[in-house]
């Protein structure tokens, strides 16, 4: 059974309107990426070093990232000498058979959040500003209502000026209340208030804001320890999640942010928000195969429930839904 067969097998389990979700939010990265291996696979009938190099160069464009790419391409070299492959168009389901695998990490990826029932269940959001953080948290706390959850936000941002009124907004659209102080006040003291606010109402989830720029990095990190101190404090174990927040459609600047923040924040989950709006979404390759953090949630565009947890199969369905849909009419047209 072919590659594509498998994946199409094991995306028939699973929703179609969440299928839809991934195809439609990685439609640029499938026209840069997928569309530039098709040609390339067209154009060179034999597989040689300049093959090899055009790929390489299409996937380095598509934020696969350097290191990545290499690892493949002799991972790809070592499957064409070893199969006797000649022809490249047969390259491409080995292709995506190793996107799969770099997704995974190779291991099956726990992309549930640490959520339990019959607890308070705190998660933590941290990441820098303009990456889609207060969106995200809104978005969480609409899929956790839609699950029956009690939720209730905290704003942590006290340093940027809209964070506040921007999570406001966020908690009136989605029906959640939001625990506040005036700009400019210690994180840690909403934070603080904030749990004894969600002890008293018996809410399951509190999802917190926090800043995504101080004076210095230093100063931010520093900030962070003092909230994770309280919570832990006031609520053993707490917090149970900690998400990055990056945009995708910043590339290597990305997986740079989560290299600082995993070393610094005890980063638990990223959470990739942007994906619809780059063509550069290769870089969730990058991030899953480089960093040992695991991407839980993605963001594939504007609307409440476009915030999906993240899927390696169903990324990469989205990427070759072109090639899998043609397998599919050539079987059809045999049979």
């Amino acid at each position: 059974m072919s590659f594509f067969k498998r994946l199409r097998d094991a995306i028939v389990q699973k929703s179609e309107e969440v299928t839809q979700k991934f195809t439609d939010g990685l439609a640029k990265t499938r026209d840069l990426l997928v569309e530039k291996v098709e040609d390339l696979v067209r154009r060179y009938k034999k597989i040689d070093d300049d093959f090899f190099d055009e790929l390489e160069e299409i996937l380095i464009t598509s934020d696969v990232g350097v290191n990545t790419v290499m690892e493949l391409i002799d991972d790809l070299r070592g499957e064409v000498r070893k199969q006797k492959i000649e022809n490249a168009i047969d390259l491409q389901p080995i292709l995506s058979e190793k996107l799969v695998a770099l997704l995974k990490n190779d291991e099956a990826a726990d992309t549930e959040l640490n959520v339990q029932d019959g607890r308070l269940n705190v998660i933590l959001f941290v990441g820098v500003n303009g990456v889609g953080k207060t969106t995200t948290i809104g978005k969480m706390a609409h899929m956790f209502k839609q699950q029956g959850k009690k939720v209730l936000l905290a704003a942590g941002d006290t340093f940027r000026a809209a964070a506040i009124e921007q999570l406001e907004v966020w908690g009136d659209r989605v029906g959640v209340d939001v625990i506040k102080q005036q700009q400019g006040s210690d994180p840690a003291a909403v934070i603080y208030d904030a749990i004894q606010a969600a002890k008293s109402r018996q809410v399951d989830i509190l999802l917190c804001d926090t800043a995504g720029r101080l004076q210095n990095k230093v100063n931010l990190m520093e900030e962070l320890a003092k909230v994770h101190r309280v919570l832990q404090r006031e609520l053993p174990g707490a917090p149970h999640e900690v998400l990055l927040v990056l945009d995708a459609t910043t590339g290597q600047n990305a997986l740079s942010q989560a290299k600082t923040f995993g070393q610094s924040a005890g980063v638990s989950g990223l959470v990739l928000t942007k994906l619809d709006g780059t063509a550069k979404g290769g870089i969730v390759i990058a991030i899953r195969n480089e960093l040992n953090i695991p991407v839980k949630y993605v963001g594939l565009g504007e609307k409440m429930d476009d915030l999906q947890r993240f899927d390696p199969e169903q990324f990469v369905h989205a990427l070759f839904a072109g090639l899998i849909q043609q397998e599919e009419n050539e079987e059809q047209n045999e049979a």
